[in-house]
């Protein structure tokens, strides 16, 4: 059974909240959020007022004293790692491993669960990530990591995210990596006909029997490359098989009499992502695309977090098992 206290976390890098909906639905109650970006801020304030969302640099935040903390989560900087970019790993002035080490030495959490790119195992980072592995060991940590793919966890996206997670020695042995879900995937059609058909347009339902397959990876973008479009040339291909304009991202629905291939709106990407409805994304049509594009997934962070919650209990469970009988 899940543990019966609340358990904290602290996470950085937070973005538009979707590792933290999804720890929050897993049980954790969130101490400090912090991000870098005014927009995403005010996306967390908009949402949740009760967290305490600070916007600062992660690289040069003062940690404080918050008790104990149960999880540090991070979602760091992709581009240090991803494929599409230059590769530089550590020689990456955005590579914020050594500052998330840091904060992780500051705020001693019994479990850590880091969000990066697929490229984070290429076999050219492989020093690298054994220097990683012993600096966790340093700290009085295991770490391990996942590659994870969204559709395996009810997902409607193809989108493949490593999980790095890491606990203190005691704890570590009480946690598995969860396993995909054994269940269909809803299709794009279905999951967003009724976004499609809220300004009465009369072509939704052949629409929806056109869009059958789950959709390519969301691209967010980076403030200085990428605008509010679906991707580059292969995600385009990919939408417009679904029958979806990918170009560039629409204000509204689809109007009656609309004779085109049909947009994305900004709402329908974010339920593509795994957010609920009434999610808010602040800020203008490009920058709350980007907080959507550049999220984690909920429902993969909720099941993350329900698998470290059980870890916890189960170490408690343990550890009050062998005093009583001491």
């Amino acid at each position: 059974m899940k543990s019966s206290r609340s358990l904290t976390s602290v996470e950085f890098c937070a973005g538009a909240g979707g590792q933290a909906l999804g720890l929050e639905q897993a049980g954790f109650s969130h101490r400090l959020l912090v991000d870098n970006d005014q927009d995403c801020c005010n996306t967390l304030a908009e949402n949740r007022p009760r967290w305490n969302v600070v916007c600062a640099d992660m690289a040069t935040f003062e940690p404080n004293d918050l008790g104990l903390v149960d999880l540090f989560a991070a979602g760091l900087p992709c581009p240090p790692f991803s494929i599409a970019g230059k590769q530089l790993g550590a020689k990456d002035d955005r590579n914020l491993f050594p500052a998330a080490l840091q904060l992780i030495e500051a705020y001693q959490p019994r479990f850590v669960l880091i969000e990066n790119v697929r490229g984070f195992l290429s076999k050219s980072f492989t020093p690298y990530r054994n220097e990683l592995k012993s600096a966790f060991n340093a700290l009085g940590y295991d770490v391990d990591w996942r590659l994870f793919n969204s559709r395996d966890f009810g997902v409607c996206q193809s989108r493949s995210r490593v999980a790095i997670v890491a606990a203190r020695k005691d704890d570590w042995p009480y946690f598995s990596f969860p396993t995909p879900v054994a269940q269909p995937v809803q299709t794009v059609g279905d999951l967003l006909v009724d976004l499609m058909a809220e300004n009465h347009w009369e072509g939704a339902p052949n629409w929806q029997a056109r869009a059958r397959g789950i959709a390519p990876t969301i691209v967010g973008g980076s403030k200085k490359h990428g605008g509010p479009d679906l991707g580059p040339t292969r995600a385009r291909q990919a939408w417009r098989s679904l029958g979806v304009n990918g170009s560039s991202i629409a204000e509204m629905a689809p109007p009656k009499g609309h004779s085109d291939l049909p947009r994305l709106t900004n709402r329908m990407v974010a339920r593509v992502q795994g957010f609920p409805d009434d999610w808010i994304f602040t800020g203008k049509k490009t920058a709350a695309y980007r907080q959507v594009g550049n999220a984690f997934p909920p429902p993969v962070a909720r099941v993350l977090g329900t698998a470290i919650s059980q870890a916890i209990s189960d170490a408690d469970a343990a550890t009050s098992s062998l005093a009583a009988a001491e």
